[in-house]
């Protein structure tokens, strides 16, 4: 019999100095609260160089997240001797994973994953369009419910480059898929490679609004994680008025090359 971890593995292969704001998580979790999180996990290596897992696994459990967007992960890698980390990490915190492969690597697959404790309704991943051949980027887009309520989930990591050209066309790209979700409010989580004043930036907050900004704060920087002077990792909401953000911080960890960003959502009356 397949786990839950592989059947939803098979539907995914084949559709294919940070600072803190309200910050620590909540002494009792509230019945309309949906906490998420987007790591950057650098597959796995830490700023020591080690591959610490249960690192990772700790850091989530410990902010009580509902749902976690991961970029930068490996199955079955040689670097990562063969291993298949998103579904080592669900097993860790307990949670479902859902793993996108964008492209080969190493003899292995390499791509983004959610892991989650909401009940999963859809999985689909999106290749974009690319400029650059090496790297295959793509957008992983989940359908969950909390609450009773459905919300659209998405997860990506874009191009690194100075020339943002890659970047323009994933951002339409994310637009469009988003309103795929239609009325549904939707959570957008990832690594974007660029900062608060690039038309990047710009043209999203035409679609989305900065959960980080909403929270109400200061730089929260993620990159590089050992003494971060960057803010490229976003949490975006299509509906704030119905998916309210209220609180948002940056956990210091030295887990990987970037430092997680965690959002606390409450839902409103309004749908």
């Amino acid at each position: 019999m397949k786990t839950t971890w592989q059947l939803l593995g098979i539907i995914a292969g084949l559709t294919i100095g940070g600072g803190c704001r309200h910050l620590s998580p909540l002494a009792e979790a509230n019945p309309q609260t949906l906490r998420v999180m987007t790591y950057n996990i650098h597959h796995g290596e830490g700023l020591d160089g080690k591959i610490d897992l249960p690192r990772i696994a700790q850091l989530i459990l410990a902010e009580r997240v509902d749902i976690v967007a991961l970029q930068e992960v490996d199955r079955g890698v040689q670097r990562t001797d063969r291993r298949d980390l998103p579904a080592e990490l669900a097993k860790l915190t307990g949670m479902t994973g859902v793993f996108s492969n964008n492209f080969s690597f190493q003899g292995g697959e390499y791509g983004n994953a959610v892991l989650t404790r909401l009940p999963i309704l859809r999985v689909t991943n999106s290749l974009y369009q690319m400029l650059h051949p090496k790297e295959q980027r793509g957008l992983l887009q989940v359908t969950l419910e909390a609450h009773g309520r459905k919300l659209g989930f998405m997860n990506t990591h874009i191009d690194y480059r100075a020339d943002d050209s890659e970047r323009w066309l994933n951002v339409q790209e994310i637009q469009a898929l988003a309103a795929g979700f239609g009325a549904l409010p939707v959570i957008l989580c990832g690594d974007f490679n660029d900062l608060p004043k690039s038309r990047i930036y710009q043209e999203l907050s035409n679609t989305f609004a900065d959960t980080w900004l909403l929270s109400g704060g200061d730089a929260g920087f993620t990159f590089p994680a050992n003494a971060p002077q960057r803010r490229i990792d976003y949490v975006w909401v299509s509906r704030p008025e119905t998916l309210r953000p209220s609180k948002a911080h940056v956990p210091v960890s030295e887990a990987s090359d970037h430092r997680p960003l965690v959002v606390e959502f409450h839902f409103t009356s309004e749908r």
